[in-house]
């Protein structure tokens, strides 16, 4: 009789522990605005632990500025990967020209419509093991040369394709450094990537002074 009373009691114990547990944990669930601004926070530190960095003080990297996150760009797309794709000249604002290969095509949802992007690679990126894998999205909105810069970029993984399909957070949005500074060679976003659509999200025109070489 004892023993019986003692498991029922340790059960209720357990049960309520579990409980607390649970709701404890829930409390602690880390929303993706939260991950938007600690990914914004490493954003601004790169810019210092960056020697080649046109930004080289906290007093500059504060006069970074950024659409308020929304969850609405942050979308799933469907990829349709490039069969055989060919090295082509991407050229740069400076005059010079990048060369990349088109490794497919993301089917985005954005404001109420469905847009194609062209996601592009490296072709040099093969020599080095630390790009291999790294996916390049430049792209113009109706947004530029007027909350924001001529241009923006995202940059994915291949290992973000899961069954067809990459998910694109457009608050992830950021600038070329050629926003912040004179000599450097960016790459300007081809046609195919001009969209005639606002995407208020990710980074803004930079609140500072472009700097001169």
């Amino acid at each position: 009789m004892r023993f019986s009373f003692f498991i029922r009691g340790l059960v209720v114990f357990c049960f309520f522990s579990i409980t607390s547990c649970a709701k404890k944990t829930s409390t602690h669930l880390i929303s993706k605005s939260d991950l938007n601004s600690a990914h914004r926070t490493n954003y601004k530190k790169g810019f210092l632990n960056d020697q080649r960095s046109p930004l080289k003080t906290e007093s500059e990297t504060s006069l970074l500025d950024f659409f308020s996150f929304n969850e609405m760009y942050d979308v799933n797309c469907k990829f349709i990967k490039t069969e055989n794709p060919q090295s082509f000249d991407m050229p740069t604002y400076s005059g010079t020209s990048k060369a990349y290969i088109k490794f497919g095509t993301a089917q985005c949802p954005i404001n109420e419509k469905v847009v194609t992007l062209a996601l592009y690679k490296s072709a040099i990126a093969f020599q080095n093991p630390i790009y291999q894998d790294h996916l390049f999205l430049p792209f113009k909105d109706d947004t530029n040369d007027d909350s924001t810069y001529g241009g923006g970029n995202i940059d994915l993984n291949i290992h973000d394709i899961i069954n067809d399909s990459i998910r694109i957070d457009f608050n992830k949005c950021y600038n070329p450094w050629c926003a912040y500074s004179d000599g450097y060679n960016c790459p300007i976003p081809p046609k195919e990537n001009h969209l005639a659509l606002s995407i208020n999200a990710g980074e803004k025109k930079y609140k500072g002074e472009v700097k001169k070489k």
